[in-house]
C-alpha cells in the first residue's frame, strides 16, 4: 500500500475543515449530506480525505 504525501494529507485537511463535509458528518441526513455524497466522488479534496484517513468524507469519525 503506497504512502500518502505531503499533499494528500493538506488536501485531507482541506476537507476535514469543510465546512459542508463537517455538517455530513455530524448529521448524517438531509440535502447537504446528500450532496456530500455525490461531491466526494469528484472533490479531489474528498478523495484524499479517503486516502489518508480511510473513510468517506460524509462517514461519523465514530464509524
Amino acid at each position: 500500500m503506497k504512502e500518502t504525501t505531503k499533499r494528500q494529507k493538506w488536501m485531507a485537511q482541506v476537507c476535514a475543515n469543510c465546512t459542508l463535509c463537517k455538517y455530513a458528518r455530524k448529521k448524517q441526513k438531509g440535502l447537504v449530506y446528500r450532496v456530500v455524497r455525490l461531491e466526494s466522488r469528484i472533490c479531489p479534496f474528498c478523495r484524499a480525505y479517503e486516502k489518508v484517513y480511510g473513510r468517506k468524507a460524509y462517514e461519523p469519525h465514530d464509524a
